[in-house]
């Protein structure tokens, strides 16, 4: 069997460029990233069962009332959930399954597949943090606001994943996600004592 890696941050820690950089390592070869049902339109640029396993909102919660998701959520109208038999298969083949998902979802996936690694990702500061997220130019300040208040929310729950790392420093926070993922070692004395003091004061 593989191993089941689920991953979840705030908005604007940098979780997917982390995950996608991991990805890129030669000891990722046997790992895959999780792909999604989901029920809204497929874009242009989206390839089937690529990007996600695109399904009608019927056939969605049909498989809801077969239980054939390890967790799914209504966002924005549509429905979002991880096929347990892609996950289940994947691992039979001996391959690792890394899930990107809120931390909603991973305590879901964590409830119903124990021996899952959850890995939670801070940022060093809430004011590092709302810098990220007004760099990206994407949000108003209104919407960054509401993420901010957010990321409090998903720090007092994510206190519980099985791993934390700080992204303090990128290729720092890259070496720890890979460390987790790769090998069976804990983070150095000083890393993971630097992560502690981040998720103090994050909660504090």
């Amino acid at each position: 069997m593989g191993k089941l890696f689920v991953i979840s941050a705030p908005s604007g820690t940098g979780k997917t460029s982390l995950i996608q950089s991991a990805l890129k390592d030669p000891r990722a070869s046997s790992s895959k990233l999780g792909i999604s049902c989901t029920t809204r339109d497929r874009r242009a640029e989206e390839i089937e069962g690529t990007s996600y396993f695109f399904i009608s909102n019927d056939r969605f919660k049909e498989k809801i009332l077969n239980d054939e998701f390890l967790e799914f959520a209504k966002v924005f109208g549509n429905y979002y959930g991880t096929p347990k038999d892609w996950v289940l298969a994947t691992l039979e083949k001996k391959e690792n399954v890394i899930l990107e998902l809120d931390t909603q979802g991973a305590l879901q996936v964590k409830a119903r597949f124990p021996e899952a690694n959850t890995i939670f990702i801070i940022p060093p500061s809430y004011e590092d943090l709302q810098k990220r997220l007004e760099k990206r130019n994407q949000d108003t300040d209104e919407v960054i606001n509401a993420r901010l208040k957010e990321a409090k929310k998903e720090v007092s729950i994510g206190k519980s994943f099985d791993r934390i790392l700080v992204n303090n420093d990128f290729d720092e926070a890259l070496e720890d996600l890979k460390t987790f993922m790769f090998t069976n070692k804990d983070l150095p004395k000083n890393r993971k004592l630097h992560a502690e003091k981040s998720l103090d004061l994050l909660l504090d």
